[in-house]
């Protein structure tokens, strides 16, 4: 009986003690879950504080649009040098025929000194060639000018000869390799190849646009690219994305990237990527039954017209501002002669305009097509020559065919498409977007191309005979995502874009079954090295800090919004009604009450003093004491739109410009803005960032002297 009863006392103190222990597991499992979905909380929110930021940022080109616009077709030049300073905004430097290009970019002037240790090329090129350019680029070496003139001359020979939907098999290979943005990531492109392999006769690659702009190694990776095109012509297919496009390039790094690598022959590379970008293919078609295009689709979207577009006439698919809509029928008013008169409602003569409404005689009857096509042509080009004269551009230029291009059409056994129905097929292929909600509409969000819906893309898919698209242009979490039922695949290939730790970078690989197969991958050995909070902290820090530099920019709109619902003016609002009104102001459709803790600090009994507040978003005082804080305000909202439209009048890419040039700037920006800035408030602008006083402005040091900071306490 004893030890019977010592065996029970031992086999409850083990029950006891194993329940014990399943509680604590329990618990710490519970624990767990709380601390995860916190994380993932804070991880979702920083995620959608970067897409906000991010394309409220590409939304300014519409701003910069609207901006050519009010120039072209309302501002009118008052003086000579006001008419050449426009110009100047209209012509991307010089504009250049084929030979004339030929004879500028002539790479074989270019001689390569004995000094020189960096590879070398010559043509045709070799894989040893390939091989060469990937060891030097790892050891941070640069490709002398003469050669990078010679690639992309060798390139652009390559690239007009193909079709604007390229095709692909994989009966002729094992399988493809599709790879969506990199954006100046040399990095993500070297682990591409470790995981996955060179490109060579039996490894595909189709590469979906977006090589350049944010990162730092844009170039090396277009060299990198068009190398492998030229010695694989059948196995390597690029994608033309919307960020080959100069007038993106001015904004988002490239050019400035590029004049820093090349100080001497840079102007001269530029021209040449400009050029070789026009001629990328606009889509690639495997097996007939899979579409690669780097954005999305449309209602309208039209393969048949995608094929026969002269792709190489849209330099820009973001130059100008359209003037005047054109209908597929011509303007009856307009074809009858029947123009409006140069007088005001009053009666008054108007000043003259920029426009495109055609002046010439009475047109030919539109049954005799031959006859109106050439009456269309000529009307067309004597707008042209107008603009021109207004402006003060010469008229040894050649018609670039850029978004604000009129109506031009093809030979008369083709069918009968306007510049802008064109322009609209590549805008739409390069800039949209998929949405879970049916339809198609305009993507405001990022101002160009549209949102598409999953009855547009499964009409689209029927319409072709194909089984799914791929896209790029969105960063993903995960660096992949399907939508639409499947139908949609968005790939990206540039591993921490917003931050260390942000995203995946991802390929696909497709065999003959079309099955695709993910590779996953963190380019950068410190994140491998960031446990999840870690990584999560870093990432958070960085979007805050780039989400209270936007609410400083919009601090007089905020303390208006702030004082709608102050009606007693007693400086505070409850914490409800500021995230109303920061929503309001900022319109990024971000959960403000879940980020309030990060952006307000103090409250008292749930009010916040909202001008304390503000002030603790100040930027650290230098040198603009004296400076009216609307101008400052001014800067920082426009601060993108500025350095584009000022990148584009330093013709010379030298990063200076003058005193005059930066007030005519501001002169031309605020009239158009309708912003009220004293003559004083920009003299004093200009003496602030003269730091050498040298009377020119250092564009690169005037965005340094404004970049947002945090205030230390005192």
């Amino acid at each position: 009986m004893g030890s019977g009863s010592s065996a029970n006392v031992t086999y409850k103190y083990s029950l006891q003690k194993s329940e014990n222990a399943f509680k604590a597991a329990v618990l710490i499992q519970q624990w767990y879950r709380r601390h995860v979905a916190r994380l993932e909380m804070r991880r979702r929110c920083t995620w959608r504080i970067f897409q906000s930021i991010e394309y409220a940022c590409e939304q300014d080109q519409i701003q910069l649009h609207n901006f050519f616009s009010y120039l072209m077709d309302q501002f009118t030049p008052s003086s000579s040098k006001e008419r050449d300073f426009i110009s100047r905004m209209f012509i991307s430097g010089e504009s250049y025929k084929e030979a004339e290009l030929e004879k500028y970019c002539d790479y074989e002037a270019i001689e390569v000194p004995d000094s020189y240790t960096g590879p070398r090329l010559s043509f045709p090129l070799l894989p040893d060639h390939a091989t060469a350019l990937l060891e030097a680029f790892q050891q941070k070496q640069q490709l002398h000018a003469r050669y990078v003139l010679n690639l992309l001359h060798e390139t652009r020979k390559h690239l007009k000869q193909l079709p604007n939907i390229s095709h692909v098999s994989t009966c002729y290979s094992e399988e493809v390799t599709v790879c969506g943005d990199l954006h100046g990531q040399l990095d993500d492109l070297f682990l591409i190849f470790y995981k996955n392999g060179l490109p060579s006769p039996s490894k595909s690659y189709v590469f979906n646009g977006d090589f350049v702009d944010r990162g730092k190694q844009s170039l090396e990776i277009l060299v990198i690219l068009f190398t492998f095109l030229l010695i694989y012509p059948k196995e390597v297919h690029l994608n033309r994305g919307n960020h080959e496009d100069h007038m993106v390039n001015l904004r988002y790094g490239f050019t400035k990237e590029v004049m820093q690598k090349y100080k001497v022959h840079g102007k001269k590379i530029l021209k040449m990527f400009q050029n070789v970008f026009c001629w990328l293919p606009l889509a690639t078609l495997i097996d007939h039954k899979v579409l690669i295009i780097h954005g999305g689709i449309s209602d309208t979207t039209n393969l048949n017209m995608l094929e026969k577009i002269q792709r190489d006439k849209f330099t820009s698919v973001l130059r100008l501002k359209k003037r005047r809509e054109f209908s597929r029928k011509p303007d009856i008013q307009a074809i009858n002669g029947e123009s409006e008169s140069g007088t005001d409602a009053a009666g008054n003569d108007a000043a003259p305009r920029l426009s495109l409404q055609p002046q010439s005689a009475q047109a030919p009857s539109a049954a005799n097509r031959l006859e109106f096509s050439r009456w269309l042509r000529q009307t067309v080009q004597e707008q042209i020559d107008t603009c021109r004269r207004l402006v003060d551009i010469s008229e040894s230029e050649p018609e670039e065919l850029t978004y604000s291009s009129a109506v031009s059409l093809k030979d008369m056994d083709e069918p009968c498409w306007t510049r802008q129905e064109e322009w609209k097929q590549i805008l739409d292929v390069l800039w949209s977007d998929p949405l879970p909600q049916e339809g198609c509409r305009e993507n405001k969000v990022r101002g160009g191309g549209c949102y598409f819906g999953p009855d547009v893309t499964e009409k689209f898919l029927e319409k072709y005979s194909l089984q799914f698209l791929i896209r790029s242009h969105e960063c993903k979490q995960e660096g992949y995502e399907f939508c639409h039922n499947r139908k949609v695949l968005t790939i990206f290939s540039a591993s921490n874009y917003y931050e260390i730790g942000s995203n995946r970078g991802a390929y696909v690989k497709l065999g003959p079954d079309l099955i695709p197969h993910f590779v996953q991958y963190q380019a950068n050995k410190t994140a491998h090295l960031l446990t999840m909070t870690q990584r999560i902290s870093r990432v958070e820090e960085s979007a805050f800090r780039a989400l209270r530099e936007k609410l400083f920019a919009h601090t007089s709109a905020l303390i208006s919004a702030f004082k709608a619902y102050d009606t007693d003016d007693t400086g505070r609002i409850t914490l409800s009604n500021w995230a109303t009104a920061v929503e309001s102001v900022l319109q990024l459709g971000l959960p403000w009450r879940m980020l309030r803790p990060q952006l307000v600090r103090s409250t008292k009994d749930g009010m916040l003093e909202y001008k304390s507040w503000l002030d603790d978003l100040a930027m650290e005082q230098r040198s603009q004491e004296h400076i009216q804080s609307s101008l400052l305000e001014v800067i920082y909202r426009n601060r993108s739109n500025l350095e584009t439209i000022f990148r584009i009048i330093d013709r010379d890419h030298s990063g200076l410009i003058s005193f005059e040039e930066f007030q005519q700037t501001w002169k031309l920006f605020s009239s158009h803005m309708k912003i009220e800035l004293t003559d004083d408030g920009i003299n004093d602008l200009v003496r602030s960032i003269d730091f050498n006083k040298d009377g020119n402005i250092d564009f690169n040091e005037f965005l340094e002297a404004f970049r947002l900071v945090k205030q230390c306490p005192a």
